[in-house]
């Protein structure tokens, strides 16, 4: 009986994990056939990979998209790991009584759509272009101002940081350490494995972020792959192979973020502080 409910149990999984991985072994044999057999629908790898690559580099400037994309993607989590884990750090280890109302208030910051601030966003950023040029609308700090934060990535840093040891911190004041020497020097190194859950969380959310930067963006040379990949499909007559080929190297740097960081995204996650 356990026998039988245990084959069950695998076959269940076995359709489960093919369901989810037969979009990408799609987006990865359409990447080797030419638009007309993309659109039958073929399941059969071809002999078009190449040419699909080649008119892609020629037809589009694919380094760009990926430079701008993996410029704004890599300083959007660096900050946004310094100033979350700060923030979460700070209203974990102080104790204040407005502290508890001010982390409130910015959880219930995250009721309020994005789209209900995307226009004074915008407006904001327009007039600071006309003061700061390099901080205003079409430059990748209009990008990464707005989103290097958010308040689930400083909830996540303090309800991690729940689970710190204190005393290792109280260890550290003995011994003459300040508080930012307690912070980079003890606390950052134990929650690598949140430091490294949080990276793939941002890094993912700004690789693909797509509706803001449409906003504000709006130089060829400033755009990045999501934008890049929506004007390949806009056209008259897409070419689905030479899109699915774009979608395939854009999809290759986040793969390869999470499968080099998938344990420590695994341990951050459950929580667990090394």
């Amino acid at each position: 009986m356990n026998r039988t409910k245990r084959g069950f149990t695998y076959l269940f999984l076995g359709i489960a994990a093919l369901i989810s991985v037969f979009p990408f072994i799609w987006m990865v044999v359409s990447a080797t056939n030419p638009s007309v057999e993309v659109t039958k629908g073929t399941l059969i790898p071809g002999s078009y990979l190449l040419e699909n690559l080649k008119n892609l580099f020629s037809t589009v400037d694919m380094w760009g998209a990926l430079w701008n994309s993996a410029k704004i993607s890599i300083v959007t989590t660096v900050l946004s790991l310094l100033v979350a884990s700060a923030a979460g750090y700070g209203f974990e280890m102080y104790r204040s009584r407005s502290k508890d109302i001010v982390f409130n208030i910015l959880l219930a910051s995250m009721m309020i759509p994005f789209a209900a601030i995307m226009v004074p966003l915008f407006r904001m950023f327009a007039k600071l272009s006309s003061v700061v040029p390099f901080l205003g609308i079409d430059t990748a700090a209009s990008v990464i101002l707005p989103t290097f934060t958010t308040a689930f990535l400083i909830f996540f840093f303090r309800q991690s940081t729940k689970m710190f040891p204190k005393d290792m911190m109280e260890a550290g004041r003995i011994d003459g350490l300040s508080e930012l020497g307690l912070f980079l020097r003890i606390y950052m190194p134990t929650m690598k494995s949140t430091y490294a859950a949080a990276a793939i969380i941002t890094f993912l959310s700004s690789w693909n972020n797509y509706l803001w930067p449409l906003i504000v963006l709006q130089s060829p040379e400033n755009m990045t792959v999501p934008l890049l990949i929506s004007n390949l499909g806009s056209g008259y007559a897409p070419d689905y192979g030479l899109i699915m080929s774009a979608i395939v190297i854009t999809t290759l740097p986040t793969a390869i973020v999470f499968f080099v960081m998938q344990k420590q995204f695994v341990a951050g996650m459950t929580g667990s502080v090394k």
